[in-house]
C-alpha cells in the first residue's frame, strides 16, 4: 500500500471457508487491534461473509514500513473454532519528504591565496524517503556570473571548489546559494557564505600627484616640493604604509591632513652652487609579515638666484707702466668670476 493511499480505502483479503453448516459455520472475522486498519465483515446474498481492511488513518513509511496484523475467522460452534492469516502488509514509498541541509547556513573563510581547484566545502543533504525519491543531486540557485565562475560544485557529492583565483580587493564576501534535489523534483536551500581574507600580495603604490622642479635656491625652508599619493590596496596591518627617503637631499616627508599623500618640503636652505639637483629615492614599506615595498625616484633641480657677487682673481693689482707708455696701450688685464649661472653669471667690469 503506498504511503499516500487515502483514508477510507479498501482492500478486499478474501473468505475463509468452515467446512460445518448451520450455527457452527463461519460466523465473522476479527482484526488485531492497530492504529491504522479498521476490519468491516460483509454478507452476500448466499449468506457467505467476507472481510475487507479499511484504512482509517494516513501510513507514513518513514515512521513504519511494514506492518504485521493477525486476522482471525471465527465459527457459531461452542466452544467456538477460529482459524488465522498473517497480513503483511509493505507500506510503499511515496516521494513526501524533501531533502533537509545538514544545516541551512554554512559558514568559511579563504585565503586570498588558496589555489584553484581547491576543496573549500562540502554540503550534505539527507532525503527521508527510499529509492529514487531519495538520491539527491546537488546544484547552484541563480547566482550572478562572477560568483558562478569562481566556484563548482559536485552533483553527487556536494563538494565545492574553487574554480578562479581570489581577489580581497576586488571581492571579499560570496553568497553561494546551493540545491538539492531530489529524484521525484523536490527541492532543498541553503546558503554558503565565503569570506575571503586578506594576504598581503600588494605592494604600495607611488604615485607623484605634483612636482614644483626647479626650484629656487632662495626659496624657504618648509616650501612644499612634492605631493605624492600612497596606496596599498591591502586591508589591516598589510595596507598600513610607511615612507621614508633615502639620499641626502635637504628635504623632508611629512604626511598630509588627507591621510594617503606624502609632502616633500625643503628641511633647509638650497645651494645651487653645491648641487646643481638633487636625486632621491622615496621607500614605502606596509605593516605585512613579511613586508611589502614600493619606491619612487624624484629628481629635483635648483633654480639658480643672483646670491653671489662677483669676485676678482685678485683682490690688488700693481702694474709698473714707463712714462712714455704710448696712450691706449693695455697696461693689465683683471679678470672676475661669479658662481651664479646665466645672466645672474655674466660680469660686466667698469
Amino acid at each position: 500500500i503506498n504511503e499516500l493511499t487515502s483514508p477510507g480505502a479498501r482492500f478486499y483479503l478474501g473468505m475463509a471457508e468452515d467446512a460445518d453448516v448451520g450455527s457452527n459455520s463461519l460466523k465473522g472475522y476479527e482484526l488485531e487491534t492497530n492504529e491504522y486498519f479498521a476490519l468491516e465483515v460483509k454478507e452476500r446474498q448466499d449468506g457467505s461473509k467476507f472481510a475487507e481492511l479499511v484504512l482509517r488513518r494516513a501510513l507514513d513509511r518513514e515512521r513504519e514500513q511494514n506492518l504485521h496484523l493477525l486476522l482471525s475467522a471465527l465459527d457459531g460452534g461452542v466452544p467456538p473454532r477460529t482459524g488465522t492469516a498473517q497480513l503483511w502488509i509493505n507500506v510503499t514509498d511515496a516521494n513526501d519528504n524533501p531533502p533537509v541541509f545538514a544545516q541551512d547556513r554554512y559558514r568559511v573563510s579563504l585565503r586570498e591565496d588558496t589555489p584553484p581547484g581547491s576543496t573549500i566545502l562540502n554540503v550534505s543533504a539527507s532525503d527521508a524517503d527510499a529509492g529514487t525519491n531519495a538520491h539527491i543531486t546537488y546544484g547552484f540557485g541563480k547566482m550572478p556570473t562572477k560568483v558562478l565562475q569562481k566556484f563548482l560544485v559536485d552533483a553527487e557529492r556536494g563538494s565545492i571548489t574553487l574554480q578562479e583565483a581570489l581577489d580581497f580587493e576586488d571581492m571579499r564576501t560570496f553568497s553561494l546559494a546551493v540545491e538539492a534535489r531530489d529524484g521525484g523534483g523536490l527541492v532543498a536551500h541553503c546558503e554558503v557564505e565565503v569570506e575571503v581574507q586578506d594576504v598581503n600580495d600588494n605592494p604600495p603604490e607611488l604615485t607623484l600627484t605634483s612636482l614644483s622642479s626647479p626650484v629656487p635656491e632662495d626659496a624657504p625652508v618648509g616650501t612644499v616640493v612634492a605631493l605624492l599619493k600612497v596606496r596599498d590596496r591591502d586591508s589591516g596591518e598589510n595596507g598600513e604604509v610607511s615612507c621614508e627617503l633615502s639620499g641626502e637631499a635637504p628635504l623632508s616627508i611629512e604626511a598630509s591632513s588627507g591621510g594617503s599623500y606624502k609632502v616633500l618640503v625643503l628641511a633647509k636652505a638650497l645651494d645651487r652652487e653645491e648641487a646643481a639637483f638633487h636625486e632621491l629615492v622615496l621607500r614605502a614599506s606596509d605593516g605585512g609579515d613579511p613586508a611589502r615595498t614600493g619606491t619612487a625616484r624624484i629628481r629635483v633641480t635648483v633654480l639658480d638666484a643672483n646670491d653671489n657677487a662677483p669676485v676678482f682673481s685678485q683682490a690688488e693689482y700693481t702694474v709698473r707702466v714707463p712714462e712714455d707708455v704710448p696712450v691706449g696701450s693695455v697696461l693689465v688685464t683683471v679678470t672676475a668670476s661669479d658662481a651664479d649661472e646665466g645672466l645672474y653669471g655674466l660680469v660686466r667690469y667698469s
